[in-house]
């Protein structure tokens, strides 16, 4: 087999791969020899059947399995001898001329063909040791603490009925029949029975609520609203609605009552253990997000320090899962790129650039980690495995089941747990300084911040980033 760099632009790489006929005819000689006991031909003895018989029936289905492996040898030939490392699978480029296959097949002719490659780029970790980074600390206060626990006695608090001639109050709980109509014509999702509203939760559409205010048990009410302009259904937003409304029943709410009691509904000994478990669960959702803002702060370190060619292909898959992403969230939206108050060319120049910064920040982490020597055990995969099958109760066996028989569905599992320990090694590499914060501050901007840094490092350790969108509001009530 002989192998020849044709082609050595960039990362881009090309090699001639020739096998002589006669290599071709040896390979196949042997094939066919191995196969001679194996296969029962009318007519022969098993293990008696001429080579020269063998070939007439098996030559062109034991050739192309020649060449295949002819193939599999000629890549790992040429990432074994050039040292290289991949970026993608190699492109092997066959001969065009049928005439020139046809030879090669029959072994009367050389076997000639391409194999397209792209490597990874070759670049050295910097020194980081400038590099000041400032983490946001929020220490929950007792004035939230106790805030929280309102909220969740007020959401457990008990409902009794309103006596029968009695007016329906702020904070009353209602049970509702509704239809609605646009230009007097029901639409899917607007009709619901026996539907729990409380009054003042502002969790309907807004004017809705207030229209049922001093409304009886046995009341048939018009209401009138006009859906929001971000509403989640899109052929819904900014529409006007008309809602008939049957009012079935009417609750007050009990005392709201903060005690032991109460703490004993939770699951917990004491109010003092409620809120204690209150606060330290207060504090990991703001340590999350503090170091949500401080990772996108290391991840735009690293990026403003690293300019190196990036691999083609590897951008174009990851623009195309973006793209895919954007487009998808337009539809749902029902929006253009005109209400976004730009234009599909430039939103794609701006979404390519967000590609090229995940894949460079991806490659970075990559050597960092490769670099430190980091690994995600199996044991930490399988923890990960275990949190993931909980979040679908009754199906924990066929969730379970899937990721095991899915070696890519494991890796996406795996790929978090590995940005995560390298982002840890990269940060123990810059200086740190902690800033205690509101938790207003800490939260200003955190939608910006998460999608600036989501899924960016993904693809050191997993080809893509696991991404999800959020269902919007559903339809079944005017909410």
């Amino acid at each position: 087999m002989q192998v020849t760099e044709i082609k050595a632009e960039g990362l881009k790489r090309e090699f001639q791969v020739v096998l002589p006929a006669a290599e071709l005819e040896s390979r196949l000689a042997t094939e066919l020899d191995g196969i001679k006991g194996k296969v029962q031909i009318k007519g022969f003895r098993p293990g008696k059947v001429p080579v020269a018989h063998l070939r007439k029936v098996y030559g062109r289905s034991v050739m192309a399995d020649v060449v295949q492996n002819a193939v599999t040898e000629a890549n790992q030939k040429i990432v074994e001898d050039n040292k290289l490392k991949l970026a993608l699978e190699p492109q092997v480029q066959m001969p065009e001329d049928k005439d020139e296959i046809e030879k090669a097949l029959d072994a009367k002719g050389d076997l000639s063909f391409k194999v397209a490659l792209e490597v990874m780029p070759s670049f050295d970790l910097v020194d980081l040791s400038d590099v000041s980074l400032t983490k946001q600390v929020v220490t929950p206060s007792d004035e939230e603490v106790n805030e929280t626990i309102e909220r969740m006695a007020s959401a457990n608090r008990p409902f009794t009925d309103r006596p029968e001639g009695q007016y329906a109050e702020s904070g009353d709980r209602l049970t509702i029949n509704f239809t609605g109509r646009i230009d007097g014509t029901p639409f899917e999702g607007g009709t619901g029975e026996d539907i729990n509203l409380d009054l003042g939760s502002n969790t309907f559409i807004p004017g809705f609520e207030d229209q049922l205010l001093g409304a009886k048990v046995g009341d048939e009410r018009l209401v009138k609203v006009t859906f929001p302009e971000n509403y989640g259904a899109a052929h819904l937003a900014g529409k006007e609605a008309e809602f008939d409304v049957t009012v079935k029943a009417i609750q007050f709410p009990g005392e709201l009552t903060i005690d032991d009691e109460l703490a004993k509904n939770f699951g917990m000994d004491s109010l003092d253990a409620l809120k204690d478990a209150v606060r330290t669960t207060m504090g990991r959702e703001y340590e999350a997000a503090s170091r949500q803002k401080l990772k996108k702060g290391l991840l735009d370190a690293l990026d403003s320090r690293y300019s190196f060619e990036l691999p083609p292909s590897l951008v174009h898959q990851e623009f195309a899962a973006v793209w895919a992403q954007v487009e998808q969230d337009l539809k749902n939206r029902g929006k253009t790129f005109e209400d976004e108050d730009t234009t599909e060319e430039k939103a794609r120049e701006e979404y390519r650039r967000i590609a090229e910064r995940r894949v460079r920040l991806g490659l970075v982490l990559a050597q960092a980690g490769e670099s430190a020597d980091i690994k995600v055990s199996d044991d930490e995969v399988n923890q990960a495995l275990i949190a993931r099958v909980r979040q679908f109760p009754g199906q924990e066996q066929q969730v379970w089941d899937f990721y095991r028989k899915t070696p890519q569905a494991l890796a996406e599992l795996r790929a978090p747990l590995f940005e995560e320990k390298v982002v840890d090694h990269v940060l123990g590499q810059v200086k740190l300084v902690e800033e205690p914060v509101s938790k207003e501050a800490l939260f200003a901007d955190e939608d910006d911040a998460e999608d600036s840094s989501k899924g960016e490092a993904a693809k050191a350790d997993a080809p893509k980033a696991e991404t999800a969108e959020a269902a919007p509001a559903g339809e079944s009530n005017p909410a």
